[in-house]
């Protein structure tokens, strides 16, 4: 079947005579199709004969109607097929013809021997065209073993034999099938038990191998080569564009529309339209009447078709040849043909498929070239220019794996030692010396560790390597899957985890009144208030109860000794429990003594316990102990570092925890991702406990161990990780570079140089509570008390000394005399403790002129009864 497209619309066509001239005779320009062995005859005759331009999707094949002199797809080549001599060929082969890069392949993997897999009749063509290619090099005698295939069963069964028949050989096959067809037979290969699948070495000889699924794969030991033509990951290219307009495509108007899956035959058929519409319009810009002239010529000649139909020809040469001069960039790729209608200038992108490391692209290869370019690891070999040459390592900073000591003057390169230090600055100088080369150190560009972009590519170390910007990357770089699938680690060089850190919590504030905390402010004031409250109401009752009074020895007159003062001296007393010289008479006064010094019992005792717990433990509790800690709430914000492997954790991550954290991450508001990994650090050290930073546990153990100690890792481990050094897909110093890890480990100098960079810290070892850890009392939590003695100390000298001057001031008065007389006196009797004798009369003589009013009791004998009465009745009260 094919496509005709007559004034822009695409039919549908049968190869047999009566469809394909009813198109003809209503005016075609071109046919559009596919062809095979048996039908391509039929087709270049029709197209030779009425001279109209057949583009076909199909791959050129050796037949005897070929155009001569046509190329294998390759300038170097000497390939050619079809009989010399013959009239000029009206087909156009979308599809590239690249036996030479199966060829290449075989040839660059030191294959002696490959068993070739075909399906058809056009497997037997494309054998002849392998048998041609590789008889060029005649140094190089490479064995064939053909095999025809009839169905996947068939298939499977075949390769099972030939494992059968020696299970220590490796099977190279060259599977000469359409993709999805291959696709199951290495499924069922993979799934039998009994066969080695690391025995075998699959080469696809189809153009689309990333339309297979290679996750299924990549897990299966088998090793998988193939090309892909249609570059649909690049964001620049017309494949990603024209995937993303037609996956917004409504299906029920356009088939096969809404889906992102192209592969690359839908890629040719979409090219062939857009060439012939490039072509036919460059000639009607240039001749408009174009059409009308050409069916005028051709009316002149007409020729039968059928019986029925009549083809006017004459104008397909001039689009043929139209066609074979556009150049433009297609969904396919490049798009240009050569004299013999053969694709040019093309480029396959080269991808395997391995155990270590998944899908990755390993090359490419160019038509114009015909070989794999130098500067992939493709051809890295011992013996080439490129292995002594000086090699670029890409690293980042990031403390304490490298530490700029010293800035370098502008445009002068990194130097380790006199420039940077680190732990991975001595790994670096103790690889290149184990191994052999020169280096220059160089920072990663953007600043990133390296993680996949929406456009497909990546960014940060990763990409440098993809891109070989640089020849290793020796950094805190985590090996992961999604990694090693684009690029090569050696073994890990460290071991570690994902751990959280939060700002460090801090122990309660220390104060002078610290031995105040273990009673609330409010206990505190209640005791207050019920301590004026007892003492008034003692006072109360004693002056309303009887019992309270009675008569003072030897003045003989009526006192209470439970006066406003000393009721707060009792309570005081009995609350600090040192007991006072008065004491309650009456049942009432007693009654409150009771309550008071049972309440003043279990306040002291509840204090005591509660200040050792207080004050003898350091009270600093983590907020956080784990991840789950974490996922439960919302007032702790975490986050981690915008580009890295502990966000791919989290994002990949099938643990509900994780997910449910990792959802938190991407709705959080603002962002709790960080560009750098000191953002993150500085993020944890300002937001007051409010935010946790998930970063790799080594990394947590080395700030929390510095100043300002403001940090510090909780939890377990997340995960474990490694640290590797990075090379791009196949490097030649991968496995040297894997040896000289290896012996430093079993050197010991890694744990040397972890040791040396790590375990050096400013910072005491965090305890808590929860460790049962105590600390001895200091002056910040007892100074309180200490101030409280000495103000009243203080207040009780002012307050002597107010006495003393207001006792001065009333004897002057009653003395008569001057106030200053009365200080001296006074002053003498403080000083001295005793009173002159010559001066004890007068003094007496004045203190009985100016004695106290007093009131004699002349009552009964008996007062207020009892055995309470006043026995003498010359007792006198004073007032």
């Amino acid at each position: 079947m094919c496509y005709c497209m007559s004034r822009y619309s695409i039919s549908f066509l049968y190869y047999d005579s009566s469809p394909v001239c009813s198109h003809l005779s209503q005016g075609d320009m071109a046919i559009f199709g596919v062809s095979n062995a048996s039908s391509l005859a039929t087709i270049q005759s029709y197209t030779d004969t009425f001279k109209v331009p057949f583009v076909s999707i199909s791959m050129a094949q050796n037949h005897s109607g070929s155009s001569s002199s046509a190329s294998s797809g390759n300038s170097n080549s000497n390939i050619k097929w079809g009989q010399a001599g013959r009239s000029q060929s009206y087909q156009l082969y979308m599809r590239p013809m690249y036996i030479n890069a199966l060829v290449d392949v075989i040839f660059h993997y030191h294959w002696d021997r490959v068993t070739f897999c075909y399906d058809s009749d056009e497997g037997l063509i494309r054998l002849q065209q392998l048998f041609q290619a590789t008889n060029k090099h005649e140094k190089v005698l490479i064995t064939i073993d053909t095999k025809r295939i009839s169905t996947v069963e068939n298939g499977y069964h075949t390769l099972r034999e030939l494992h059968q028949i020696d299970v220590e050989a490796d099977h190279r096959v060259l599977l000469d099938v359409r993709i999805d067809k291959a696709e199951q037979i290495i499924g069922l290969v993979m799934d039998d038990q009994t066969i080695n699948n690391a025995k075998f070495h699959f080469l696809l000889g189809d153009l689309g191998m990333l339309e297979m699924n290679l996750d299924r794969f990549k897990i299966g030991g088998v090793n998988i080569t193939g090309f892909q033509l249609v570059d649909s990951e690049n964001a620049s290219s017309k494949a990603k564009k024209f995937v993303d307009e037609w996956s917004e495509l409504d299906p029920e108007f356009w088939p096969g529309a809404g889906s992102r899956n192209l592969n690359y035959e839908a890629a040719l058929a979409a090219d062939s339209v857009r060439l012939f519409t490039r072509a036919f319009g460059q000639i009607l810009e240039h001749d408009p009447s174009f059409i009308r002239r050409s069916r005028i010529a051709s009316a002149e000649k007409p020729r039968k078709c059928t019986d029925d139909s009549v083809v006017w020809a004459g104008h397909g040469k001039t689009i043929l040849e139209k066609m074979k001069k556009v150049k433009f960039e297609g969904v396919s790729g490049y798009i240009a043909f050569d004299d013999n209608g053969l694709r040019k200038d093309f480029t396959l992108d080269v991808y395997n498929v391995a155990l270590t490391r998944g899908t990755a692209k390993i090359g490419y290869w160019s038509h114009k070239e015909s070989r794999f370019e130098e500067q992939l690891p493709f051809i890295l070999r011992p013996g080439d220019p490129n292995v002594n040459r000086t090699r670029i390592v890409t690293t980042i900073q990031k403390e304490p794996y490298i530490t700029i000591k010293k800035k370098p003057v502008q445009g002068e390169p990194l130097v380790a030692g006199e420039h940077l230090e680190g732990f991975c600055i001595d790994l670096t100088k103790a690889v290149a010396e184990k191994v052999g080369f020169d280096y220059q150190i160089r920072f990663v560009k953007d600043g990133r560790y390296g993680s996949p972009t929406p456009n497909g590519s990546w960014d940060g170390m990763v990409g440098e390597l993809i891109r070989h910007e640089a020849d290793m990357a020796i950094a805190a770089f985590t090996i992961t899957s999604e990694r090693s699938r684009v690029i090569d680690f050696t073994k890990p060089f460290m071991s570690l985890g994902i751990s959280i850190m939060i700002k460090r919590p801090q122990p309660a504030t220390k104060h002078f009144f610290s031995f105040m905390d273990p009673l609330s402010y409010e206990i505190w004031m209640c005791i207050v208030f019920a301590y004026i409250g007892v003492s008034v109401v003692l006072f109360l009752v004693s002056r309303f109860s009887p019992n309270e009074w009675h008569l003072s020895e030897p003045e003989h007159y009526i006192a209470n000794d439970f006066s406003i003062s000393n009721s707060l001296w009792f309570s005081l007393g009995a609350f600090m429990q040192q007991g006072c010289d008065i004491s309650p008479r009456s049942m009432s006064g007693r009654i409150v003594g009771s309550v008071w010094w049972f309440f003043t019992l279990i306040i002291i005792s509840s204090y005591t316990a509660n200040l050792a717990a207080f004050l003898t433990v350091e009270r600093m509790l983590t907020p956080i102990d784990s991840a789950e800690d974490l996922a439960r709430q919302t007032e702790i914000q975490y986050g981690t570092i915008s580009s890295g492997s502990t966000k791919a954790f989290f994002k990949n991550s099938q643990f509900q925890t994780y997910q449910r954290m990792w959802a938190y991450m991407m709705s959080a508001q603002p962002s709790v991702f960080v560009q750098k990994h000191e953002d993150g650090i500085a993020r944890v050290r300002n937001s007051k406990g409010k935010y946790a930073y998930l970063t790799e546990s080594t990394t947590i153990d080395y700030v929390s161990s510095r100043k300002p100690c403001d940090t510090l890792k909780v939890g377990n481990k997340l995960n474990s990780d490694g640290f590797g050094i990075g090379t791009p897909v196949g490097s030649d110093l991968r496995g040297e570079l894997n040896f000289a890890v290896l012996e430093l480990r079993e050197d010991g100098d890694l744990d040397k140089w972890q040791r040396k960079w790590f375990d050096k810290g400013d910072c005491e070892q965090y305890t808590s509570n929860k460790d049962g850890a105590q600390s001895a009392l200091d002056l910040d939590n007892v100074a309180g008390i200490f101030l409280i003695l000495i103000g009243g100390l203080v207040t009780a000298i002012i307050s002597a000394a107010a006495e003393f001057l207001y006792k001065s001031k009333m004897d002057s008065e009653k003395a008569r005399t001057s106030f200053s007389s009365a200080i001296r006196s006074k002053a003498r009797l403080s000083f001295k403790g005793h009173i002159d004798k010559d001066r004890e009369g007068s003094t007496r003589s004045r203190s009985r002129s100016h004695s106290s009013v007093t009131y004699t009791y002349q009552g009964p004998t008996h007062v207020m009864g009892g055995n309470h009465g006043f026995e003498d009745a010359n007792t006198h009260t004073e007032v």
